[in-house]
């Protein structure tokens, strides 16, 4: 009894490792999977805020060029010559003008209120416009922001030293409060950083550094991954 005893207790032993291992990269895939949905969040985001600017606009400046085309009057028909027989019997035709009465006058009034309708009608309108554009133009300048990419190597390029994910999000969030900069979102890009030769990473024990490559080790990079290439 012994004797087999041990060998079940090892193999008992190596599937204990073998699932705390599958246990550990279950976990990092899952960190990892939430970071890029995190990241595809924000881009869906981006791109939403720039649709609405966009439709604004679009609507902004469809009404300003609608403003800009004057309305030409349709010409007039020329008459033809009428006899004076013919204008005789038109004008027995005609019914005797009536005296002017109250209606009258209250249909001149009417016309009056009716025309002040139509002015007010055209300031509302033009201050519609007008709030449409500033509300365009302030979307344009939120738009040209920078991008999150554009941040995080600006701020790699500008340390001395290497830099955590977790210090990267802490010093962007400093600098712009509104947006909100998470460390997931943060660490996907320095990683998309990394594989597209924008930035190295460096370990140090159980934790990673990132910093932007210099221009000698960006060419070694290069030509270690031409050379790659060619001996494949």
């Amino acid at each position: 009894m012994p004797e087999s005893a041990g060998p079940v207790t090892e193999l008992a032993s190596q599937y204990v490792s073998q699932v705390t291992n599958d246990l550990e990269h279950n976990l990092k895939e899952q960190e990892r999977i939430t970071a890029e949905i995190a990241a595809l969040q924000e881009q869906l985001g981006s791109l939403q805020h720039d649709h609405a600017i966009l439709l604004n606009m679009q609507q902004a400046l469809g009404i300003a060029a609608q403003a800009g085309n004057p309305v030409v009057p349709s010409p007039r028909k020329k008459s033809g010559g009428t006899s004076r027989a013919e204008a005789a019997k038109t004008a027995d035709k005609k019914p005797a003008a009536k005296k002017p009465t109250g209606k009258t006058t209250a249909g001149k009034t009417t016309a009056g209120k009716t025309t002040a309708g139509k002015t007010t009608a055209g300031k509302t309108s033009a201050r519609k416009t007008t709030a449409r554009k500033s509300t365009a133009a302030k979307a344009a300048s939120e738009a040209a922001q920078p991008t999150l990419v554009e941040l995080v190597r600006r701020h790699l390029a500008e340390q001395s030293e290497p830099r955590s994910a977790a210090e990267v999000t802490e010093a962007l969030g400093g600098a712009h409060p509104d947006r909100g900069i998470q460390t997931k979102v943060v660490r996907t890009t320095l990683e998309n950083l990394v594989a597209r030769n924008g930035a190295q990473r460096t370990k140090q024990g159980s934790s990673v550094f990132y910093t932007v490559p210099t221009e000698t080790t960006q060419a070694t990079a290069e030509n270690t991954t031409e050379d790659a290439g060619i001996v494949a």
